[in-house]
């Protein structure tokens, strides 16, 4: 593991994103567009009252705070390392004196001060504008940026050993666009778990999609009791060390029968 040299691939790729930071400012914009539009649903469902304990305000705070998490979780390597792999272009990763698990992060890394950078503005013109409800304590903002970390360790760790079954498959992909359509729908992003009909519900739970984004807005938002949050962190856990797991055994036999030509 070459620690400098990693931070060396980060920089180079973060610089070289940065040159085309158009294309990826509008790829931003077009995440946030779904939960812009679901927030507007659901916030004028609430009206004056409530809907399964939000009222106007809070379903902003969600999906506001949902925006930023789901930016900052998002990998879009898991889509990347199986074309590396399906063309043949993964072989000079191989040769670098580095890790090969630094050219992902590297780019995960690049990617996420990119989408901040258009983000983050974006996020505090529509707080002040639609007045969102949110109190946020040192201890809920502690545990949101631990289940944050968290969340995104699951979701590209789980993604990538999905990408990975390209050693075996030209057709890995699909796998992937099941898994982010399953995140659509049971991380909390059409709705709030809360308002999801009992059998979706109990499938969230004990999934590890809800834990990908739903589980840190869900703590920030104040949704969450002691023991939800001790259960919550558990499977969490759980699930991060069986994508762990996964990731290391796939690459460890998948590299052993890879024959790239190419790249």
């Amino acid at each position: 593991m070459n620690s400098r040299g990693g931070l060396a691939l980060i920089r180079g790729l973060w610089l070289s994103w940065m040159q085309y930071r158009s294309f990826f400012f509008v790829l931003a914009f077009g995440w946030m567009i779904p939960p812009l539009i679901y927030l507007l649903v659901w916030s004028t469902a609430a009206g004056d009252g409530s809907l399964g304990g939000y009222t106007r305000g809070g379903f902003v705070a969600y999906y506001l705070v949902l925006i930023l998490v789901n930016q900052i979780t998002y990998a879009q390597v898991n889509w990347t390392v199986g074309d590396l792999i399906r063309y043949g272009q993964i072989n000079h990763i191989l040769l670098r004196p580095i890790a090969p698990v630094y050219d992902a992060l590297a780019s995960e890394v690049a990617g996420k001060f990119v989408y901040l950078v258009f983000d983050l503005p974006i996020l505090i013109v529509l707080a002040f504008i639609m007045k969102p409800e949110l109190t946020v304590t040192v201890q809920s903002g502690l545990l949101f940026l631990l289940s944050l970390l968290m969340a995104w360790a699951l979701r590209f760790l789980w993604g990538y050993w999905i990408a990975l079954l390209a050693f075996w498959s030209a057709r890995a992909d699909a796998l992937l666009t099941l898994q982010d359509s399953l995140i659509f729908l049971l991380a909390g992003q059409v709705a709030p778990i809360a308002l999801l009909p009992g059998w979706l519900q109990s499938a969230a739970v004990v999934l590890p999609f809800r834990y990908m984004v739903a589980f840190p807005v869900e703590i920030l938002t104040g949704k969450l009791s002691s023991a939800d949050l001790v259960f919550g962190f558990s499977i969490q856990l759980v699930w991060l060390a069986a994508a762990a797991v996964l990731a290391l055994v796939i690459w460890r036999r998948g590299i052993t029968r890879y024959a790239g030509f190419g790249g």
